[in-house]
This record gives C-alpha cells, sequence and structure tokens, in this order.
C-alpha cells in the first residue's frame, strides 16, 4: 500500500515510465480496490490509483461513511495528483455516483470521467422493486452479495471472507440509502467535465440503455458507449475492454 494523503484511506498505486496522466479507480458497494488490479495491468500509459473507500476492507476504520466524505476522499487524492500531471477518474457503479459528484465540486482540476453502470434512479427510476433495508449490516451484505454475485459464490467463500463482507456493511448501507434517496445528491446538467457513461449489454443492459440516452440528452458533455458481452463485473471480467476505452476517450480529449 502507498503512502494516503488522507488518514487511515486504504491507497494501491501502480506507476509507470512516462505517465501521460493519473487514472483514479473508484469501487462500488461492498467491492475494494483490489478488483482493479486486473484493470491496472492493462493500462500501460498512466499511473494508476485505487483505494479502499472509508469504511470498505483497508480503510474500514475510517468514519463517517457519507457521500460527502467519499467525495471529499477522492478531492484529497485528486489535488495530490495534479501537482504532477492531468487526472482522469474511473469510477465503478457507485463508485460513478462519487467520481460524478466530485467531477461537480472540482472541474477544473480534471480532465476527464469514465463511469461504469452507475446507479442514478434520479434520471432513470428502475422498473425493480427493492426489498425494505433492515438495520442489520452483516444481513444487509450477504443479501447484497447473494443478489449481486450470486448465491453460489457466497457459498464458496471461506468463513473468513464471508465475514469481512459481513463487517463492510455499516458502508454497504449508507450507499444504499444514497442511491434509494428520492432525492438527487447533484445536479448532472452543471456536470463541465467530459465524461462517458460505459455499460455492458449483460442483465439491466435495458436499463443502461435508457439511462444512456437520458445522461446524453442532460449534458451535451456526457457521450455513452455500450460494451459488448461484458456484463456488471467488467473491470474483472473484461479489463481490456474498458482500458482500451479508457484509452480511447483521453486520446479525444487531447485533440
Amino acid at each position: 500500500m502507498a503512502n494516503s494523503p488522507v488518514k487511515g484511506l486504504a491507497v494501491a498505486e501502480h506507476r509507470v515510465e512516462k505517465s501521460e496522466a493519473a487514472l483514479i479507480c473508484v469501487h462500488g458497494a461492498l467491492d475494494r480496490a483490489g478488483s482493479f488490479t486486473r484493470l491496472s495491468r492493462r493500462i500501460t500509459r498512466f499511473d494508476v490509483i485505487a483505494y479502499d473507500r472509508r469504511g470498505y476492507q483497508g480503510s474500514r476504520d475510517v468514519g463517517p461513511v457519507d457521500l460527502d466524505h467519499h467525495v471529499a476522499d477522492l478531492a484529497t487524492l485528486v489535488e495530490r495528483e495534479i501537482r504532477h500531471q492531468p487526472v482522469m477518474l474511473f469510477g465503478h457503479s457507485f463508485g460513478g455516483v462519487v467520481t460524478f459528484a466530485t467531477a461537480i465540486a472540482m472541474p477544473e482540476s480534471l480532465r476527464l470521467l469514465v463511469n461504469y453502470e452507475s446507479p442514478l434512479p434520479w434520471i432513470v427510476r428502475r422498473s425493480s422493486v427493492h426489498a425494505i433495508l433492515s438495520d442489520d449490516p452483516a444481513l444487509e451484505a450477504e443479501r447484497f452479495f447473494r443478489r449481486v454475485v450470486s448465491d453460489r459464490a457466497w457459498e464458496k467463500l471461506g468463513e473468513p471472507q464471508r465475514e469481512s463482507r459481513r463487517l463492510d456493511g455499516a458502508t454497504l448501507l449508507s450507499d444504499l440509502r444514497t442511491v434509494r434517496n428520492e432525492t438527487s445528491p447533484f445536479d448532472l446538467a452543471t456536470l463541465k467535465v467530459p465524461s462517458t457513461y460505459a455499460h455492458g449489454d449483460g442483465y439491466g443492459a435495458d436499463y443502461y440503455r435508457a439511462l444512456s440516452v437520458a445522461l446524453v440528452e442532460l449534458n451535451p458533455l456526457i457521450s455513452a458507449v455500450e460494451l459488448e458481452n461484458v456484463s456488471h463485473d467488467a473491470h474483472l471480467r473484461a479489463p481490456g475492454q474498458l482500458a482500451a476505452l479508457i484509452d480511447e476517450r483521453w486520446d479525444e480529449s487531447c485533440t
């Protein structure tokens, strides 16, 4: 782990020679920085910085865990990097909620934003109805993992791995309450950073297609792209496609 500009925040860095920019990756709900390892191995032109968001894994003891503090953490990492090089952000799932909010807060500090399948129910509502959240973080962590990954994957985890996920439950609840709140935490019409909203053609593709159309109509700085044969876990199963997309969008931002 690298030295962190935020006390207690676990930060990982993959530095390259002659970096063109810093790519800061922000993970989604019940995830961690390590899930970007496959992506960082395919990034050759940029320094890659990933971190466990406060309340998760190596940053579990850092609180509070609301959206404002997640944005403040990311802003601190951005400010460290812009002293040396341009900065772009990649947000996966809820990580994209954090990157959008950060880009709106500090547009002059960012060159580019790429998000993948970030939930934005304030823009387009999902047709599915979620169960009411309980006040049991461990239970909600297990439910979320089973729903998003699979029952089989949960059953294959060892007890220490299950317990680690359960311990992330409190922050998961905060993330879920943020995206289930009927009030939008930010106005994407005010976004001033060139952004790409990417999604796959797997489960939920119809929703993400509708959301992409709405985002493009909402702000001309937002473009959308659909990746083929990719589902929600693109950073794990299709890191090469994501790396190519980031390269392409970076080149476009430089012209």
